[in-house]
């Protein structure tokens, strides 16, 4: 029996929700072997981020260079990258390593508004990470951010779309969680036309960690073979799911639960 394999590079959640313990989580409910590069540890619960500490790039190197050279990796998924360097170590390793199925979640900004990125780095994504991505998934603010625009409905998401993927990555989805209405509406842009794929809003305080899940359940769908359109669908649905069934944990914005599958 052959399990695809993918590794996350992301921040450490101390809470469990978001970061690499949702990605590891997703990972695994999708049936992928997952493997991590840790580039910050937190300190954060359901009700925010007291503290964080950015690991030196050398040391997120070397975790991917270990794990490359034992496990291989179907599919890659970068989260929370902290600050510039960082960025610029991790696209060094990916052009390395050749990886072909990279999926970038540009984290900037946590659900309970602490920034998780240094401004300075942003332009650092633009230049150096983009280029290299199959897909990236930014939210509402951090398309925002990236692109200068305002979005405010889904044509602005498109027009986000445009101008992120002439930045160089294969495909865009700018999701609509942020945006208002019955529904959350992402698109994905592939250079050429739009997928539309929509899903009832849930009204929920269990939203924590949804960017992080979307983005690796994408990375799991791809480590399976499936095509970008095909994994976003996918993650769409689970995403959904695993926030319809999850339960109340701490006393600000909770998980999703990623195994709702096998929890009664």
């Amino acid at each position: 029996m052959t399990v695809p394999t993918a590794l996350t590079i992301a921040g450490s959640d101390s809470g469990g929700g978001a970061g690499i313990q949702a990605d590891l989580k997703t990972f695994a409910a999708l049936g992928v072997y997952g493997t991590s590069a840790v580039t910050a540890i937190t300190a954060q619960n359901t009700l925010g981020v007291s503290k964080v500490l950015a690991l030196p790039p050398d040391m997120v190197e070397a975790q991917i260079d270990a794990v490359i050279s034992d496990f291989g990796a179907d599919a890659v998924k970068t989260g929370m990258l902290a600050n510039a360097e960082i960025v610029r170590a991790v696209a060094t390793r990916i052009r390395h390593h050749s990886f072909d199925r990279v999926v970038v979640d540009p984290v900037m900004v946590a659900a309970s508004g602490a920034r998780l990125l240094d401004p300075d780095a942003v332009e650092s994504y633009r230049r150096e990470l983009f280029p290299l991505a199959t897909v990236v998934t930014p939210n509402v603010p951090e398309a925002e951010a990236l692109t200068g625009l305002k979005i405010r409905d889904s044509a602005g998401q498109k027009e986000a779309a445009r101008a992120l993927h002439r930045l160089g990555p294969r495909y865009v989805v700018v999701k609509g969680g942020h945006l208002t209405g019955d529904e959350s509406v992402d698109w994905l842009f592939d250079g050429k036309s739009f997928a539309e794929f929509r899903a009832a809003r849930i009204v929920t305080q269990s939203n924590h960690g949804t960017g992080c899940t979307f983005a690796s359940a994408i990375a799991a769908g791809l480590a399976h073979g499936r095509s970008v359109e095909e994994a976003v669908a996918v993650a769409k649905s689970y995403v959904t799911e695993a926030i319809r069934a999850a339960f109340p944990v701490g006393h600000g914005h909770g998980p999703l639960n990623h195994l709702y599958a096998w929890w009664a």
